[in-house]
C-alpha cells in the first residue's frame, strides 16, 4: 500500500511500503527513529548522531549534517533520507534528490507541531502507534505547563566571539516561552543574531541559561559574562548550565525537556510573583 506524507517544507513524499532502509541527516531523528523501534531501518547516519549513546555506535558514518557523503549515501540505497531544512545544506539536498532519493525534510519551530512530525515518520516506517504514543506525552507536557502569570526574562547565548543567541522564530524559543520563560532575544532579528553582553545587560535578565551546544558553554566562561553581573539572574543565582539537547533536539525528547527547561526557569517566576500586588 503507498504511504504519502508532506514534510515540513510541503513536499510530497512518496513510498511503495514502509522505508525499511533509512538514512538520517539529523540527530535528533536518529534519536527518534529508535524511539519509534526503526533501528534496525538505519543504514547511516552523521557523526553528530550521538543518541541513544553506544546504540547509534553501530550504524555506518556518512560524514557530517554539513559535509555528508552523499555518493556513499546513494550507494547505500536507502528508502528514505531524512533532513532538515537548517542543518542541512540545499545543495546536498539538491544532489540527493537528482540521484532518485526519497526525501524527507524536517524544519519544526514548535514544540506543538512535535507530535504531528511523528505521525508522519510513524507513517513511513509502520510505527503509527509508537508515534502515538510519543506524541500523547509530548501534549501531556504542554498542558501540564501552567499559563506564566509572570514570565521571567531569560537571556540563553548559543555561541561566544561572536556572542548569539536566538529569535522567536526558532524551536529554541518555543521551547523557552513553553516552559515558561520569554527569551530577551525574541524580537531581535535574524533568527541567529549577534549580541553584545552589554546590550544583553540592559535587557536585565532574570535567568541565564548556558547549553553545551553547539558552543560547550563552562565554568572557563563565566568570566567572559562580567558585563552581566548587575543584572538580576546573577544578583539571584540565577544562571545555569543546561543540555543544549533540550533547546534543540525534537522528538522523545521534548517532553522532558519542557520539564527540564521549567525547573530552571520556575524558581524566577516564583520569586518575582511574591512581589506583584
Amino acid at each position: 500500500m503507498t504511504i504519502a506524507v508532506r514534510d515540513d517544507v510541503g513536499r510530497a513524499v512518496i513510498l511503495a511500503q514502509a522505508a525499511r532502509r533509512i538514512v538520517s541527516l539529523v540527530p535528533s531523528l536518529t534519536e527518534t527513529l529508535f524511539a519509534l523501534g526503526c533501528a534496525d531501518a538505519l543504514v547511516g547516519v552523521t557523526r553528530y548522531c550521538t543518541e541513544p549513546a553506544g546504540a547509534v555506535d553501530q550504524i555506518e558514518r556518512v560524514g557530517g549534517t554539513k559535509n555528508p557523503d552523499v555518493r556513499r549515501i546513494a550507494e547505500l540505497r536507502p528508502d528514505l533520507v531524512l533532513l532538515n531544512a537548517e542543518e542541512n545544506r540545499k545543495q546536498d539536498f539538491e544532489t540527493l534528490a537528482q540521484a532518485g532519493l526519497t526525501l524527507f525534510v524536517s524544519y519544526s519551530h514548535r514544540a506543538r507541531d512535535v507530535p504531528d512530525l511523528l505521525r508522519r515518520l510513524g507513517e513511513l516506517t509502520a510505527r503509527l502507534e509508537e508515534a502515538a504514543h510519543l506524541a500523547i506525552e509530548i501534549r501531556n507536557a504542554l498542558a501540564a505547563m501552567e499559563p506564566a502569570r509572570y514570565r521571567p526574562r531569560v537571556f540563553c547565548p548559543i555561541w561566544k566571539n561572536p556572542w548569539m543567541s536566538f529569535n522567536l522564530d526558532t524551536y529554541a524559543d518555543d521551547m523557552l516561552w513553553c516552559a515558561g520563560g520569554e527569551n530577551v532575544c525574541r524580537n531581535r532579528a535574524p533568527r541567529y543574531v549577534e549580541v553584545t553582553l552589554e546590550e544583553m545587560a540592559a535587557e536585565m535578565p532574570e535567568v541565564i541559561l548556558l547549553p553545551d551546544e553547539p558552543y560547550v558553554f563552562s565554568e572557563k566562561d563565566l568570566s567572559a559574562l562580567a558585563p552581566l553581573h548587575s543584572t538580576p539572574a546573577y544578583q539571584r543565582g540565577r544562571v545555569h548550565f543546561i543540555d543544549g539537547k533540550a533547546l534543540s533536539w525534537y522528538g522523545p525528547r521534548t517532553a522532558p525537556a519542557l520539564h527540564y527547561l521549567r525547573e530552571r526557569i520556575a524558581a524566577s517566576a516564583r520569586t518575582q510573583a511574591t512581589k506583584l500586588p
